[in-house]
């Protein structure tokens, strides 16, 4: 399973979010948007001892010990709880993004940070509509 880049969406601006991913073109429920390679990185190099360095807003939870940086268009999905697309590890070092529903040409696309698309957790931001 290799990583290419996707055609099906661009980096722009996501108004009060900073910058976000969104749809090229109409993107079908089920449909793989993209696959990614992620690089491994101890926590302390993320967080650091006393302050959070500027990864730590684009790292995901891997296991006890480390986190991950995900590349390609990866970490900078926004969050959402109620999202438009999913993200799941299937094979090492690798994540991938899939549309829950059907994504129209120009929305955003947002995955629910907390892993599962029906948590509703503490996610230590204000989560905006």
């Amino acid at each position: 399973m290799g990583c290419t880049q996707s055609t099906l969406i661009r980096v722009e601006e996501a108004p009060g979010k900073g910058r976000g991913v969104f749809a090229v073109r109409d993107i079908p429920k089920g449909t793989l948007i993209e696959r990614v390679p992620c690089l491994q990185v101890p926590e302390p190099e993320i967080y650091g001892t006393e302050n959070e360095t500027a990864l730590a807003s684009y790292a995901f939870g891997w296991d006890e010990d480390t986190v991950i940086i995900a590349l390609g268009y990866g970490s900078l999905y926004n969050h959402s709880y109620e999202p438009n697309a999913t993200y799941y590890t299937d094979a090492p070092l690798t994540q991938s993004y899939e549309a829950l529903r059907d994504i129209k040409a120009g929305e955003e696309i947002t995955i629910n940070y907390t892993g599962d698309e029906d948590e509703n957790g503490d996610l230590h931001f204000e989560v905006l509509p």
